[in-house]
C-alpha cells in the first residue's frame, strides 16, 4: 500500500515496474529471485539498459544523466528495482563517487568520468577503510605525498567491496600528516590498472569472494585526479557516506525478502502443518513486517523534510534509516535460514552436473544460511550503527 503518494506518483510506479517487466533480461531475473546476487555481468547489462532509458542515475541534475525525478519518485524507482527484483545501478558509480564530483569536482573531472560512470563503461570501487581504521575512518594511514604533479601513494585499504572488478577506486588518503585526523585527508581518484597496485581476495565465512585489500606501493596519479581541495578530502567523504546510508534502508528488498520466507513458510512443514501456522512464528513475521512500514514511514518523512530543504548537505535523519533498515534485513535473513532449516545450507549451482545436495532441495533454498552469515556486516558498514546512534545523538540531542 503506497504511503500518501500523488496520483501522478502511484502512475509513475506501474510505469516503473512495466518498464522492468519489459525490459529486465529474463536470466537476470531468474538468477535473483533463486536468491542469487548478480553477476558483473548482469549488473553491467542492466545499467546500460537503465541508462539508455534515462533512469541509470536517478540522484544526479539532469546536466549529467539524471531525469529530474521527484525525491518520491527516486524512492518509488529504489523500491520497485529492489521488489522485481533487478539489479540496482552500481552504488560505487551513482550513489558514492559520481555525487561526490558533481558537488566538489572540476568541469573537466565532470566531463570525464560522469557519462562513463553512469553507462558503467568504468566499475569503480571504494577505497576508505583500512586495517585499525574502519569505524574510526578518520584514523587511516594510507599516505599521498605530492611528487611534482603526481601523487605517490603508498598503504593497504581492506574490505574493499568488488574491487577484483574495478577498473577505478576513489581513496582517501592522508596528505598531511601533521594535522588533526579529519583535517589533512585528501580524496583522490586512481586507476587500478597502474604499476604498484594489488588486490588481494578476502574470502568471507559463506565462501564467497566480495570484499579484498588492496595494496598501495608507489602507484603515481596525476595530480589532476585530486577531487576538491587539498587536504579537506574529509568532507567528500562526509558527504558520501550520507548519501549511502539513506540507500540502505532498503525497504523494498526487505518486503522481497518477506515474500520470500511467506512461500517457505508455507511449504515448510513443522510438527506435521505448515511453519505459516505456528503462532510464534507469525508473529516473529508481524513484528518484523509491522517495524518495515514504520521504517517505510520514516523514509517519507525524512522524503519530505528533503524536498523542503535548501541545502543539499546529508540529512543526520538517515542515521535512523541505515540503522533499522539493517537491523530489519538481518531478522529477515535469520527467520529466512529458520524456516528452511537443513536446506539452509544448500549452495552451490543446482544445475551443475553431480550437485547432489540440490536433488532432494526445494528450490528456493538457495545460499540462505550464506546470506545470514554475509549480512551480519550489514550494522557495520557504512558507518556501524553505534556510530549511527553517536551522530543522531550529536543532531538531535545535541550530545
Amino acid at each position: 500500500m503506497d504511503l500518501n503518494f500523488s496520483a501522478e506518483e502511484i502512475a509513475f510506479r506501474h510505469e516503473v515496474r512495466a518498464f522492468i517487466d519489459a525490459s529486465l533480461p529474463a536470466a537476470t531475473r531468474a538468477w535473483l529471485v533463486a536468491g542469487k546476487s548478480p553477476t558483473k555481468a548482469m549488473v553491467v547489462e542492466w545499467q546500460k539498459i537503465l541508462n539508455a532509458k534515462g533512469w541509470a542515475v536517478p540522484e544526479w541534475p539532469v546536466q549529467w544523466g539524471g531525469p529530474g525525478w521527484s525525491a518520491a519518485q527516486k524512492y518509488i524507482f529504489r523500491e520497485e528495482l529492489q521488489m522485481a527484483p533487478a539489479p540496482s545501478p552500481l552504488g560505487f558509480n551513482v550513489n558514492m563517487c559520481g555525487p561526490v564530483i558533481i558537488a566538489f569536482g572540476t568541469e573537466a573531472q565532470k566531463q570525464r568520468f560522469l557519462p562513463r560512470m553512469a553507462n558503467l563503461d568504468d566499475w569503480w570501487c571504494q577505497g576508505f577503510s583500512e586495517p585499525g581504521a574502519g569505524s574510526d575512518l578518520a584514523g587511516l594511514k594510507c599516505r599521498a605525498v605530492r611528487d611534482g604533479n603526481e601523487w605517490v601513494i603508498n598503504g593497504q585499504k581492506t574490505w574493499t567491496t568488488l574491487a577484483q572488478h574495478a577498473d577505478w577506486i576513489f581513496l582517501l588518503c592522508r596528505t598531511n600528516p601533521e594535522a588533526k585526523k579529519q583535517e589533512g585527508i585528501s580524496f583522490i581518484l586512481c586507476p587500478m590498472n597502474l604499476p604498484g597496485i594489488t588486490v588481494r581476495p578476502i574470502i568471507t565465512i559463506e565462501g564467497g569472494h566480495e570484499v579484498n585489500e588492496v595494496f598501495f606501493d608507489d602507484v603515481r596519479v596525476p595530480v589532476e585526479n585530486l577531487v576538491g581541495e587539498e587536504n579537506k578530502g574529509w568532507d567528500c567523504a562526509k558527504y558520501l557516506l550520507g548519501n549511502e546510508r539513506f540507500g540502505q534502508a532498503r525497504v523494498g528488498a526487505s518486503r522481497e525478502r518477506i515474500r520470500r520466507l511467506k512461500i517457505i513458510a508455507r511449504e515448510s512443514m513443522d510438527g506435521g502443518r505448515p511453519l505459516i501456522e505456528d503462532p510464534d512464528f507469525r508473529r516473529q513475521m508481524t513484528e518484523i513486517e509491522v517495524e518495515l512500514k514504520a521504517l517505510e514511514m520514516t523514509v517519507m518523512r525524512v522524503i519530505a523534510q528533503d524536498m523542503k530543504r535548501a541545502d543539499s548537505k546529508p540529512n543526520p535523519a538517515t542515521s535512523v534509516l541505515k540503522i533499522k533498515g539493517t537491523e530489519i534485513q538481518q531478522g529477515v535473513s535469520e527467520m529466512l535460514m529458520k524456516a528452511a532449516g537443513p536446506y539452509a545450507w544448500v549452495d552451490g549451482d543446482p544445475d551443475e552436473e553431480g550437485s547432489n545436495e540440490w536433488d532432494l532441495a526445494p528450490d528456493w533454498a538457495f545460499g540462505l544460511a550464506g546470506t545470514y552469515f554475509n549480512w551480519r556486516k550489514q550494522s557495520i558498514y557504512g558507518g556501524s550503527n553505534e556510530i549511527q546512534r553517536n551522530i543522531m545523538a550529536k543532531a538531535f540531542l545535541g550530545l
